[in-house]
């Protein structure tokens, strides 16, 4: 009987070492994870932080970026929910800073007046030039990027002389503890901040109701009457990055990031002013009174360059239901939804966009050409009025190139050889199961029979007289 067992331990384990061997190779070996922490910053009750950090952390060396994650916490690691610091959007944008200027102070004159943008493809001209960014809903929207693709940084090739690549991360997070309108608050109604100008120092014109004019650095939203905090608290961005060394067989994408509100106006050779020229970034959602009725805004936008939709995402505040991107034959190419929260724990805050749902097209399945003219729509609920809302689309574009289709069909080989494998182990564990069912059975029933043998052979007792 030991014997048996023994015999059934070591089939199993077999099984569980076929099983564990396939996952291993399986794995993407070269795949690179790092954590950062930004710079500390300071939350009092109410208090906004909108500061630019220069030099951030950041993996080095020429590399595709593959992922990029971020939220929230205190000093002691803990995840903070958005009830108490709402995290209005974050923004990590590159650029190349002088050798011999190295600097980490977001007001360094010396720092900005060298600064070289690497901005993305486009389309907007003097803003939301970043390569990553999102809000509310960072804890649970995807920013992976598939193979054979990668965002291509770090090439030395393309550095200028006596610079070098440098990364500059955006945080705006505003602590809502005791605040007398949250909803408001989080949306920088200027009534709550009390300013009548911008962090610039001009007016705020008198139909401004509130957005980013409203809710600069080191403002303050109006706390409820009476109330005693706990005071100030430190806290950070966490951002995980995860990239791969780059070579030949990976093929770069584009990042392109469209805004519901952009004109289309352009200014040639323009420098940088304190308007928003064609992108506005944010507009308000006006009442309609009802929960059925709703703010429908579209625009179009011009893609400059086409290629292979690989991903595809929209960005929306409190109150947005849903955006899509349509091609100009009214294809859809992406169509992304908000997912609400339901509960009080950090990534599940009841009234907040926790996440969107993200597109990742087949290869080569999503097409955009040259010059194509995009439909934007972003939707928003009309049920109560909403101010300094977004309406932002993220999409990745894969250029065709020389190596661009036998990167992908190489990847598609590797993944068919993974099926094969999945699909061939699959066979194995069921053969072998089947095996040990079988000599299980057999070893039961010669039991039995052993047993009822010894049974029969046994002589009765005697009953004393």
């Amino acid at each position: 009987m030991m014997g048996s067992k023994c015999l059934l331990l070591s089939v199993f384990l077999i099984l569980i070492s076929i099983h564990v061997s396939v996952s291993l190779k399986t794995q993407e070996p070269n795949l690179k994870t790092s954590v950062f922490l930004s710079p500390k910053f300071i939350l009092g009750h109410g208090h906004v932080q909108n500061k630019f950090y220069l030099n951030v952390d950041f993996p080095k060396g020429h590399i595709a970026l593959k992922e990029f994650d971020a939220e929230v916490i205190d000093e002691a690691g803990n995840s903070i929910p958005l009830h108490e610091t709402y995290l209005h959007h974050w923004v990590v944008m590159r650029y190349y800073g002088l050798l011999k200027n190295v600097s980490k102070d977001p007001e360094s004159e010396t720092e900005l007046k060298s600064f070289i943008w690497v901005r993305n493809g486009g389309v907007c001209q003097e803003t939301l030039g970043q390569y990553f960014g999102l809000g509310s809903e960072t804890r649970h929207t995807r920013t992976s990027i598939p193979d054979p693709y990668g965002i291509e940084v770090g090439n030395p090739t393309l550095i200028p002389e006596g610079y070098e690549e440098r990364w500059l991360l955006n945080i705006h997070a505003i602590d809502t503890r005791g605040v007398e309108d949250r909803a408001g608050c989080t949306e920088c109604r200027c009534d709550l901040y009390n300013v009548t100008k911008d962090g610039r120092g001009k007016p705020i014109r008198d139909n401004y109701k509130g957005g980013l004019r409203c809710c600069y650095h080191g403002t303050k939203c109006k706390l409820k009457d009476g109330f005693n905090g706990l005071g100030a608290r430190g806290l950070y961005l966490k951002y995980t990055v995860k990239w791969v060394e780059w070579d030949n067989s990976i093929v770069p994408v584009k990042i392109y990031i469209f805004d519901v509100t952009d004109t289309g106006e352009r200014i040639a050779n323009s420098t940088r002013t304190n308007e928003r020229i064609g992108c506005q970034v944010e507009y308000d959602v006006q009442s309609c009174g009802s929960p059925k009725c709703g703010d429908d805004r579209k625009t179009s936008i011009v893609i400059p360059h086409g290629g292979d939709v690989i991903y595809g995402v929209a960005h929306q505040h409190s109150g947005g239901v849903g955006s899509t991107l349509f091609g100009q034959d009214g294809r859809v190419i992406c169509n992304s939804m908000p997912t609400y929260g339901k509960g009080e724990e950090a990534g599940n805050e009841a009234g907040y966009i926790v996440g969107m749902s993200t597109c990742y097209p087949e290869p080569g399945s999503v097409k955009v050409k040259d010059g194509e003219t995009l439909t934007l729509e972003s939707r928003y609920s009309g049920a109560t009025m909403h101010t300094g809302v977004m309406g932002l689309f993220y999409i990745l574009v894969a250029e065709p190139t020389g190596n661009s289709l036998a990167s992908i069909q190489g990847v598609q080989s590797v993944q068919q050889a993974k099926l094969n494998v999945y699909f061939l182990t699959f066979v194995l564990v069921g053969v072998a199961l089947a095996l040990v069912l079988g000599f299980a059975y057999v070893l039961k029933t010669k039991e039995e029979e052993q047993a009822y043998e010894s049974i029969n052979g046994q002589q009765p007792y005697a009953l004393d007289a």
